[in-house]
């Protein structure tokens, strides 16, 4: 005794199979959509932070408007890990006690001291001599060989106000390279675990 199924009931089983296959279907291009929004989002931060910064170095005239104490020669003005603001305008002169973050030739990482002391020559030309509050010499032997004194165009900017150790993070990712690694698998895994 053979059963017969009806057209009807033939339809309603494809029927009921193509549902979930587009519910399937849906499914999939929801999560291209996630993935599409959080790539877009990613992309929308990094623009964001350097339009921002981008903004700071047109605002305080200084190609770096926020810099990382790196050492210990300016205790006790400033600790490692501190991080400074910096302005760079052309039309404040420098003068001593000032506390300058320059460049040396031939070295990447700018250094921050105070202005110990200023040569203006009669032309209105003003070179100057710097030194770490807790160093025990002036900069002279900081400088590129032969030179004696620091120029305006050596000046990445000039300290306005600071945040005491906030900057640590980036020395203990320079200085241990595996803790930079697992900084970026936690926030990678934080990215991955908190999606929506």
């Amino acid at each position: 005794m053979s059963e017969k199924r009806s057209g009807s009931e033939v339809g309603d089983t494809e029927t009921k199979g193509s549902g979930s296959e587009k519910k399937l279907i849906k499914c999939q291009v929801s999560q291209k959509n996630k993935l599409y929004y959080q790539v877009l989002n990613f992309g929308m931060i990094v623009s964001s932070a350097l339009m921002i910064w981008k903004g700071l170095m047109v605002i305080t005239g200084s190609e770096s408007p926020i810099v990382v104490v790196l050492s210990g020669s300016m205790e006790p003005a400033f600790h490692r890990g501190d991080l400074l603001f910096l302005t760079n305008r052309v039309e404040d002169p420098i003068r001593v006690g000032e506390i300058v973050v320059f460049r040396i030739e031939g070295r990447e990482i700018p250094i921050v001291h105070r202005v110990l002391k200023i040569h203006e020559k009669q032309n209105g030309h003003i070179k100057f001599l710097t030194k770490g509050d807790n160093n025990a010499v002036d900069d002279r032997g900081l400088y590129k060989q032969g030179q004696h004194w620091l120029e305006k165009k050596d000046v990445v900017g000039r300290a306005r106000g600071f945040v005491p150790y906030i900057g640590i993070v980036t020395i203990l990712m320079n200085d241990y390279p595996k803790f930079k690694y697992a900084v970026l698998f936690l926030l990678g895994l934080f990215v991955l675990v908190h999606r929506e």
